[in-house]
């Protein structure tokens, strides 16, 4: 049996790859998490009654939190973090706190005993910088895991999440490397999906759809993203995962055929709805990054993994799953 941890499993991408890891035969799933973003919903109640499954509702900041674990673990994906660009801005000393603890916490009980591979889940925030900071940005982009990575200013609180991560990656290469631990890292770009929580572009647009804002506001907008759907990057997480040629290996997860500018982004979320309002554009929020896209020439050419989903598949039933949440939360259906 395949013993696995995944931290921060009742999050928004670690839920979704505890359910995947979950659904396969002969596997035990530990999750860790303590709903500090707010409690367990009916789709992680319904994960963690499995038979299969374990739900540890521990804080990962505390320095004993890993006192219930015991036994080999096969595999550990540590996922847990504080994530959402608002909380960049308004909650910095939380992010950077629980970031880092969490991960220097899990990596301090690690050994080469207890864990037989290591995934630390990172973020294209790592290097936001960068394409602002050199004369030509356009050689970074579709970006390689190979470029610089660049702190463009710490005292933006937004680095607060990309520092975070970025620090992540140097404890977990030299924390696995001094323990001879088998690691990966992945840097996930721009994915999304049912239940991803309330503080992204894609849930937020769909709020003011629900509450039928008119004018529109927008913030910025001729910003790219290039956006993976979490059915996608689950696969290709565990793909990673799974195959000896990613050891100690930096890995994009992302969908490099899904660039699109978030006017344009929004233009296919009215598409859908089928509320078309006045457009209000304002300035972006300082430190936004204009472009972003992924090269993952280097996930394909090491897992044979490549994502399938486009946002026109994708983006009907996400509204239909946050326009029923929207109006559970209203208590309207």
């Amino acid at each position: 049996m395949r013993r696995i941890i995944v931290t921060g499993g009742g999050g928004f991408i670690g839920y979704h790859l505890a359910d995947y890891l979950s659904r396969q035969e002969d596997t035990q799933v530990t999750i860790i998490d303590n709903h500090s973003r707010g409690a367990a919903d009916d789709m992680f109640e319904e994960l963690a009654a499995r038979a299969n499954v374990i739900a540890l509702n521990e804080d990962m900041t505390a320095k004993n939190f890993y006192a219930k674990l015991s036994g080999r673990y096969d595999e550990i994906y540590h996922l847990a973090a504080i994530n959402g660009t608002r909380n960049f801005y308004e909650r910095p000393y939380d992010v950077l706190r629980v970031n880092l603890l969490s991960l220097i916490n899990m990596l301090e009980w690690c050994t080469a005993e207890n864990c037989g591979a290591f995934l630390f889940s990172s973020s294209s925030e790592a290097y936001a910088g960068t394409v602002n900071r050199f004369n030509d940005p356009a050689q970074f982009i579709p970006s390689r895991e190979d470029i610089p990575l660049t702190v463009d200013n710490v005292m933006n609180p937004r680095w607060s999440y990309g520092g975070s991560k970025l620090a992540g990656e140097l404890l977990t290469i030299n924390y696995c490397r001094m323990r001879n631990v088998p690691f990966k890292i992945v840097r996930y770009h721009n994915v999304y999906g049912v239940r991803m929580g309330f503080e992204h572009v894609l849930p937020e647009f769909f709020k003011r759809v629900h509450d039928k804002v008119n004018p529109f506001p927008i913030y910025g907008g001729q910003e790219t993203r290039a956006f993976c759907a979490v059915e996608d990057a689950v696969v290709a997480t565990e793909a990673v995962m799974l195959s000896g040629r990613c050891d100690g290996e930096i890995i994009h997860i992302g969908n490099s055929d899904q660039e699109v500018k978030i006017i344009d982004l929004l233009t296919k979320v009215f598409d859908v709805t089928g509320f078309h309002p006045t457009v209000e554009v304002k300035a972006a929020p300082s430190g936004s990054v204009m472009r972003r896209c992924p090269d993952t020439s280097k996930l394909f050419a090491l897992t044979g993994f490549k994502a399938t989903i486009t946002l026109d598949a994708a983006l009907p039933k996400m509204y239909s799953w946050y326009e029923k949440k929207y109006c559970e939360l209203e208590r309207r259906c």
